[in-house]
C-alpha cells in the first residue's frame, strides 16, 4: 500500500505516464505525480475519472468504490502492461472496454 493510501488519498488516474523511475547509485526510485484526481476520503467515493485502460471495474460500471482499492486495480494493470507490453483489455470504443474490465 502507499503512503499516500494510509493518509485515505487515492491518485485514481494511476498509469505509466504518471510514474517517474531514477536510477541513482544502482537503486531504482519511483515517483508518483499529478495527482488532479487525488481525493481523500474513509468514505466509498463515486466520481468517475481516471485513463479508461487502467480504470477498476467499479469505476467502469459508474458505482461506488473505494479510492486505495482502485488504485491497487490499477497497479495491476500497469505490471501487466510491464510484463506482457500490451495491454489487458483492448477494445474499439471505450463502451466495450468498459464491458470487458
Amino acid at each position: 500500500m502507499a503512503v499516500y493510501h494510509v493518509k485515505n488519498i487515492a491518485h485514481r488516474d494511476l498509469k505509466p505516464e504518471n510514474i517517474l523511475v531514477d536510477m541513482e547509485c544502482l537503486q531504482y526510485s519511483t515517483k508518483i505525480i499529478d495527482f488532479g484526481f487525488a481525493a481523500q476520503s474513509k468514505e466509498k467515493m463515486s466520481t468517475w475519472c481516471g485513463t479508461p485502460a487502467y480504470m477498476s471495474p467499479e469505476i467502469c460500471s459508474k458505482k461506488s468504490y473505494i479510492g486505495p482499492a482502485a488504485d491497487i486495480w490499477a497497479s495491476g494493470v500497469i505490471l501487466y502492461h510491464i510484463l506482457f507490453g500490451t495491454l489487458p483489455f483492448k477494445a474499439a470504443t471505450e463502451q466495450e472496454l468498459y464491458r470487458k474490465i
